[in-house]
């Protein structure tokens, strides 16, 4: 190993020339992506390790299919594209079973100056988390989230234009053994490969729709649950793609079936992380601090919506009776709303629905953990809590319907840019406007079926 490296305690001790020939040094995209280089062990270790990895900044000006879009501020070609610099964060390392002698690294971006890019997604969750260390707490949130397995190739999907899809099953296999056991080809390399990397898995599971399964990932901290949730994203494209199959995060695919969540369990605990601060250490009751972090989500998760669906095919799970939420309201244990409070003692926690598998979780956990604690700091009360059907009560707050109306909210709030800063928000909304923008030039098969004709 070079000298640089040996040097480095952050460093596990099988990160030796002799187990890893392949170093992925990567970073999230706006979208949740992990984008970047592959560079030998040796070049990462003497030369990227301490002095970092260069990137074009247009990697913050693209739209999904890598389209240079007008109208950042942040990097255009009036600016030439220059670079940012990524900075190893050692604590990321991680294996990745899946690849032979290969590892992971994750970096933050920077500007030339040292500064962080403050619109990239890593640095928008870690202001957050900071402003909990501040207070001594922590949040501790982990990932719940589904996906559709198909038995076609990416490139098979590709040449069918994504029509008539082979689901990995045809009908519904929520809780089912049988079927599950026919995808264990994929879903067990996914759990064990996974866990081997570090990326925990408690448990796998069929879900409602066709083809679709879930995965609970264990709970940690907010950065390393967001690092994880990433980590495992592309890692379960890359196990489906050798196994000849496909994965797909996409929020909803069919208006007949479920959608994919991307449901976020939140707590939050002392600096030591021993105590649930979510519990009250007398009466294991919901605490003060839990009412009110609930309350904000309760008051201020309108205005964010973006963060947790940030596509145009995201407000298209939002259908009553489809297991994903329509109402901004909490209840005990009731998957009807959009805040489900689970657990007891120091395993109380919420749950929120509101997130598709689409969402960026950098963002999506910014997001929970900026509204919770306007809550606190504005003492709100979450209040009544909600029972019976959450669809079928029509007094109660409402999920924006669309993207342009998500963007148009978190354009206006004051609460947001306050938390997040002006930049950061009038990056995010032109990168949502650009969305809407580019789906409102595209002809649907749905204008051809209804229009060709008929009118």
């Amino acid at each position: 190993m070079s000298t640089k490296a040996k040097k480095t305690n952050a460093l596990p001790d099988w990160f030796t020339p002799e187990n890893i020939e392949t170093v992925i040094f990567a970073f999230p995209d706006v979208f949740g992506r992990l984008m970047g280089k592959r560079m030998t062990f040796d070049h990462f270790a003497d030369h990227t390790l301490e002095s970092g990895m260069h990137a074009c900044s247009y990697l913050l000006s693209v739209d999904i299919q890598m389209q240079v879009v007008d109208g950042f501020k942040i990097a255009s070609w009036d600016t030439g594209f220059g670079d940012f610099r990524i900075q190893a964060d050692l604590g990321t390392v991680r294996k990745l079973p899946w690849h032979e002698k290969t590892a992971i690294v994750l970096g933050d971006m920077l500007r030339h100056d040292g500064r962080p890019v403050e619109e990239s997604p890593r640095r928008v969750l870690a202001k957050q988390v900071q402003r909990l260390a501040r207070k001594g707490q922590k949040a501790c949130l982990g990932s719940e989230l589904e996906f559709f397995l198909f038995d076609e190739t990416y490139r098979t999907a590709r040449e069918k234009r994504y029509q008539d899809l082979n689901a990995a099953s045809q009908y519904s296999i929520d809780y089912h053994i049988l079927q599950p056991g026919k995808d264990e080809d994929v879903i067990r390399r996914l759990r064990n490969e996974m866990s081997a990397s570090g990326v925990l898995v408690e448990c796998s599971k069929g879900e409602t729709a066709d083809g679709q399964h879930e995965v609970n990932l264990l709970y940690c901290e907010a950065m390393e649950m967001a690092d994880k949730h990433v980590l495992f994203k592309a890692g379960a494209k890359d196990i489906a793609s050798q196994q000849e199959k496909a994965i797909s995060f996409m929020a909803k695919l069919s208006a007949a079936q479920a959608g994919n969540g991307f449901h976020i369990h939140t707590s939050i605990w002392d600096a030591d992380g021993r105590r649930n601060l979510f519990c009250d250490s007398k009466s294991s009751a919901p605490s003060k601090l839990f009412r009110q972090f609930l309350g904000g989500l309760l008051i201020y998760s309108r205005e964010l919506t973006y963060f947790f669906a940030p596509t145009v095919n995201s407000y298209k799970r939002f259908q009553p009776g489809s297991w994903a939420p329509t109402a901004i309201v909490c209840g005990q244990d009731n998957r009807t709303c959009g805040f489900r409070i689970v657990g007891h003692g120091n395993s109380l926690r919420v749950e929120n629905r509101m997130p598709s598998a689409d969402a960026n979780p950098y963002l999506a956990f910014a997001a929970t953990i900026a509204a919770g604690l306007k809550g606190v700091e504005e003492k709100l009360d979450c209040g009544r809590i909600f029972e019976g059907n959450a669809y079928a009560d029509q007094t109660l707050p409402r999920l924006p319907f669309s993207l342009d109306e998500a963007y148009a909210l978190l354009d206006k709030s004051k609460m947001a840019r306050e938390a997040f800063g002006n930049d950061v928000i009038d990056y995010y909304v032109h990168t949502a406007r650009c969305e809407v923008k580019a789906f409102a030039q595209a002809v649907t098969d749905w204008e051809k079926t209804r229009y060709f004709e008929q009118i």
